[in-house]
């Protein structure tokens, strides 16, 4: 078991009345698996993803239970503990680049960021591995986009760099936090597909999170479907997505928009 995740609550505490965001969240994922978590804006889905890669303050929220990354209980490690494994052994895509992506650095200098804290490499071999990542991303043209700033590229464009950030040191678990809600429908499609031949190519782990079911049942295994903190529904895709037992899975099918399934296009932006 490459992760197992028991009882994760988020509780926040300054509010007043206490506010539960996530409630005993329980998930478990096998090296090189693709799992959904699936929910409407507020369901605490990405709190969820937030709390397992130590991004919470704690001193504003109450995180308790257990997250088990190969043994290791990321949830009882101190901040620089946990900070060895940020990057290097689970990394995190979020939802919008122009927000994560610094538009004073260069993109070559943000993908080689992991690099820099966790790797002791000279600058050549620093921009080879960030060359490399940023190819695997699928961004044509690696070396004119190394110098370029993030204002130069498209949507999709940016955002296949905040996955070549993320992949740079090989992470075993990429966490993608709503990565493709921003983009049309074509270029969503090509970034499910560079995930996939992420996870066919390397072997990463993906725990995919989106508000579109229909996009999770076209890179997932297995889905679970979040509401108000809580998971309310889980199991293989196909068998959520036909046979959903609970009203708000239903809800969540029918509110797709009208299209079957999300098909890939080409590499181009």
């Amino acid at each position: 078991m490459m992760l197992d995740v028991q009882d994760l609550s988020v509780v926040f505490t300054d509010r007043g009345e206490p506010f539960t965001a996530v409630d005993r969240f329980c998930l478990q994922m096998e090296e090189g698996e693709i799992v959904g978590v699936v929910g409407e804006s507020g369901s605490g889905k990405s709190m969820t993803a937030h709390a397992l890669m130590g991004l919470i303050r704690r001193s504003q929220v109450a995180v308790t239970g257990r997250a088990l990354f190969r043994g290791t209980d990321l949830l009882a490690l101190s901040r620089e503990e946990l900070r060895r494994y940020q990057g290097r052994d689970l990394s995190i895509i979020f939802q919008e680049p122009m927000t994560s992506l610094n538009p004073t650095m260069r993109i070559g200098a943000q993908v080689e960021e992991s690099l820099r804290i966790h790797e002791r490499l000279s600058p050549s071999e620093r921009k080879a591995r960030a060359l490399d990542a940023m190819a695997l991303a699928g961004l044509a043209d690696p070396q004119r986009l190394y110098r370029q700033y993030p204002h130069q590229l498209s949507g999709g464009m940016r955002q296949r760099v905040m996955i070549a950030a993320a992949l740079v040191l090989r992470p075993r678990l990429l966490i993608a936090d709503e990565p493709t809600t921003a983009l049309d429908v074509t270029i969503q499609a090509q970034i499910l597909d560079t995930l996939r031949d992420i996870n066919r190519r390397e072997g990463t782990a993906i725990l995919f999170i989106s508000h579109d079911l229909g996009v999770v049942k076209a890179l997932c295994s297995r889905v679970a479907v979040m509401r108000q903190g809580k998971i309310v529904e889980s199991g293989p895709v196909d068998q959520v997505f036909y046979h959903p037992r609970e009203d708000y899975t239903r809800l969540l099918i029918a509110s797709r928009p009208g299209r079957k399934k999300l098909r890939g296009g080409g590499a181009g932006e």
